[in-house]
């Protein structure tokens, strides 16, 4: 609704400068978050690529080696310029992660015992029967649940790329109807796999990715090479996103923004080249899968999940009921934007206390020696 009231908008830093009253230094520091969100999703989708070559290899090459391959083949994939040849790629994206993640549900239904059943684990908990739990364990530890609340939230949080969605549309009125349809969508597949998958693993022996949960080698391998195309689509997407975002700052009207010209493309290519190369390095040095979900949903989703949206329905209201818009709606002024303060308080919880929980989580990750540490070799394979 705030991007249809104001058209100029072209991606989120626009729409934050918009919010907080035309101040520049807004608008720069939303772009920093905008860049740094963008890549940390990349770099999540090379760790992800790095896990899958080494599940389907058993661990045959060194971890750096295959982020490595994974990031170029990601870079190349992100050449084209226009969102008309990612759409195509976002519908294949999308039904093959419906296809793996059903098979999931369904393969972790089928099997005998999730993975790691009775075996004690790299920790020495895994015994014993899965635990499905209503509420969390006894003992359970700030850092824990904290991680688990930003895991879920990153999951339903994407309105950072919505405005530049928005921008690029013929018919923009339209994309209210798209953003209610995969909204609908999305919380029925997620909560559905995501509650089977959980019923059949519970709490100890579930991983992120859950992938990693099932004790079938050839289900594990199947389902989650369904996936491929979504490991490598995201990472483009985002990667996309970002090199416009530079690139038609760069060449605003020139020649080289629209034509096929060598500085053109040599520039894209480059722009494309370093998001990819600082993605290799987030996921190197943050070879935490679920940390670095963490993370990022701390980090950025505080701001793009909340905080923003949480403002822009103040604004909104304000321009439609001038000064004193709250008291002038009566009681649903008033619900309305107490619910709307509860939202922003709940991103400003999200960047603090989430920040330092993600903090602590991958400290004491790297204590346990879950992964080999920072550029390691060591596999991390599901």
């Amino acid at each position: 609704e705030f991007c249809m009231r104001h058209p100029e908008i072209r991606d989120v830093c626009d729409l934050s400068q918009i919010l907080y009253y035309g101040w520049t230094w807004v608008w720069y520091g939303t772009a920093v978050m905008f860049l740094l969100n963008n890549t940390f999703v990349q770099g999540l989708h090379v760790l992800t690529g790095a896990k899958y070559l080494n599940t389907m290899t058993d661990g045959a090459a060194c971890t750096i080696g295959f982020s490595a391959i994974v990031a170029m083949i990601s870079w190349i994939c992100s050449l084209p310029r226009t969102f008309n040849t990612l759409s195509i790629l976002a519908s294949f994206s999308a039904l093959f992660t419906f296809v793996s993640v059903i098979l999931a549900a369904i393969f972790a239904g089928i099997e005998d015992h999730p993975k790691g059943y009775n075996t004690g684990g790299p920790l020495g908990k895994l015994y014993g029967e899965p635990d499905v739990l209503s509420i969390m364990a006894k003992g359970t530890t700030f850092v824990s649940g904290m991680n688990a609340f930003l895991n879920i939230s990153y999951t339903f949080i994407g309105q950072i790329t919505l405005p530049s969605f928005i921008a690029e549309m013929k018919k923009p009125e339209d994309f209210r109807k798209a953003l209610y349809a995969v909204t609908i969508a999305e919380i029925v597949l997620f909560c559905v796999v995501g509650g089977v998958i959980y019923g059949y693993t519970g709490t100890k022996y579930n991983t992120a990715p859950a992938f990693g949960s099932l004790g079938d080698e050839v289900y594990l391998k199947v389902s989650f090479s369904l996936m491929v195309p979504t490991m490598i689509f995201l990472g483009v997407l985002y990667a996309s996103i970002s090199a416009r975002f530079i690139f038609f700052r760069i060449f605003e009207d020139t020649r080289h923004k629209g034509e096929h010209t060598l500085v053109g493309w040599t520039s894209w290519a480059g722009i494309l080249g370093v998001t990819w190369i600082v993605a290799f390095i987030i996921a190197e040095v943050i070879p935490f899968f679920s940390d670095l979900l963490s993370l990022m949903s701390s980090l950025f989703d505080s701001f793009f999940g909340f905080i923003f949206w949480g403002t822009a329905y103040m604004r909104i209201r304000q321009a439609d009921y001038g000064p004193g818009w709250i008291s002038k709606r009566g009681i649903r002024g008033i619900a309305g934007f107490a619910l709307n303060v509860f939202i922003i308080l709940i991103g400003v919880y999200m960047l603090t206390a989430g920040t330092y929980a993600t903090l602590q989580s991958i400290i004491d990750n790297y204590h346990a020696g879950i992964v080999g540490g920072s550029f390691s070799c060591k596999s991390n394979a599901l």
